[in-house]
């Protein structure tokens, strides 16, 4: 006989098939199967319909970086509901939430970041930095100079623009790519070990890598190149970190042709490796910096790409309209929510704590997951990680993708009480900041019961 809770665990289910349609889901299947009904969350862990805990090692989308169920934040979006619970920025106005965040961004923010432009989306902000991009060359009278380059199994967002960006073949077929946009190999050392089908240096995956960059300016010119883009470390595409020879040739190269170097930040800022910005971490100083996720830490949609001096400075002289933006760029309360964040972010000392222990604690423990015969490579940097999962660890050999090894493991993972997402049949994780060490204990012991109950899947 069915609980109360499994009842109502039904009834929504059946709702939201009927009525729901999904971002990256198979309708089909979702409404077969049913979707798993989230109703509350607190710390790092998630709450079922049918009242089961979850360790969230997602942070929802790489985003609730300060944990769940948070007072002061709420507290601080219904006062500033109560205040002003809208306005615009556009037509020569603005409001003090937002004056105030753009002022702290920039005390954040690598040194020649001082300006930004507020969006309510990572995919919001990078449609405006391809836009940003191409204004500042067309009013140095270079239209031309409109080429932006990115990498393959790169992850920028799936608005039109964004998706472009984006280097995900399955993404571009679903609707129209914009023009002058070009994609380049990765720095994705396992990917080319398994193409391989033997190692290679890591060093080599890099040099390979930046020399994809010099190759493709020269093929284009760098009359038309305007800019490249790149997450420090790539997030949805599988959590690639780049080799340590990777990011200073990048920047050498960028300074070089001089080309505008766009460091997306929308996973890898707010703490998520240990520093305040990724681009703290590779010592990198961007032209522009999109940003969103942990900038609220997900309470409320916000983004935005922060601007160097050497862009705004072209802009402001040149002068003319940006015509450009959002109904809801820099929302009072989402702006209000974002600053109370940062103060939470800055007065527990988390970005520190992250650097000096959890993250080091994490790293060490997921590691050790490397011994398991499923596992070809456990990485990891911060507060991300990643497990590949593959038929033969001494050959580098992957399973055939149509096995769908990743999703039977996440589905293992879910039964097991563990939120972790599956990329093909790469095993990621990004769990809150505020994850303490005992979380990570259970977040490694029921990754590896997934992992064993994964390999007697595919034994039967």
């Amino acid at each position: 006989m069915a609980t109360a809770q499994q009842s109502a665990s039904n009834d929504w289910q059946a709702i939201n098939g009927q009525h729901h349609l999904h971002p990256f889901t198979d309708i089909k299947d979702i409404k077969e199967k049913g979707a798993l009904i989230i109703e509350s969350a607190k710390g790092v862990y998630l709450t079922d319909s049918d009242g089961d805990e979850i360790l969230d090692a997602m942070a929802g989308l790489w985003c609730v970086n300060m944990g769940y169920g948070n007072p002061e934040l709420a507290q601080v979006a219904q006062q500033q509901m109560n205040q002003l619970p809208y306005y615009n920025a556009f037509f020569k106005t603005a409001h003090p939430p937002v004056a105030k965040l753009s002022s702290m961004l920039a005390q954040l923010a690598p040194k020649n970041l001082n300006h930004t432009f507020f969006t309510s989306s990572g995919s919001e902000a990078n449609d405006t930095v391809i836009k940003l991009a191409r204004r500042y060359w067309a009013v140095q009278g270079k239209p031309q100079k409109n080429v932006i380059i990115s990498r393959t199994n790169a992850y920028h967002g799936s608005t039109i623009g964004a998706g472009s960006l984006g280097g995900m073949a399955p993404m571009h077929e679903h609707g129209t790519v914009i023009p002058d946009v070009e994609h380049i190999k990765q720095p994705y050392w396992f990917e080319a070990c398994c193409e391989l089908g033997k190692g290679i240096t890591v060093e080599e995956v890099g040099k390979q890598a930046t020399q994809a960059l010099v190759e493709r300016i020269e093929l284009l010119g760098v009359d038309r190149v305007a800019a490249f883009i790149a997450e420090p470390i790539q997030g949805a595409g599988g959590v690639i970190i780049p080799p340590d020879n990777y990011w200073p040739e990048i920047k050498r190269i960028c300074e070089h042709y001089g080309i505008l170097l766009i460091a997306d930040e929308v996973i890898c800022g707010f703490g998520r490796t240990g520093q305040w910005f990724g681009s703290d971490y590779y010592n990198l100083e961007p032209d522009f910096m999109p940003i969103a996720k942990g900038l609220s830490s997900g309470y409320l949609p916000i983004g935005g790409v922060m601007v160097s001096d050497r862009v705004t400075e072209v802009l402001l002289e040149k002068g003319g309209e940006f015509n450009h933006g959002y109904t809801y760029s820099g929302h009072p309360v989402c702006a209000a929510v974002a600053v109370a964040n940062i103060e939470l972010m800055q007065r527990t000392n988390i970005v520190e704590t992250v650097n000096d222990k959890t993250a080091p604690y994490l790293q060490k423990a997921w590691a050790k997951l490397a011994e398991h015969p499923l596992v070809g490579e456990a990485r990891g940097l911060g507060m991300l990680g990643a497990l590949e999962l593959v038929q033969d660890k001494a050959a580098f050999k992957r399973f055939d993708s149509d096995q769908g090894v990743g999703m039977i493991c996440r589905d293992h993972c879910i039964n097991e009480k563990l939120m972790m997402r599956a990329v093909g049949d790469i095993m990621i994780i990004s769990p809150p900041l505020v994850m303490q060490e005992s979380d990570i204990d259970t977040l490694v012991e029921r990754a590896h019961k997934a992992l064993d109950l994964t390999q007697k899947t595919l034994a039967t």
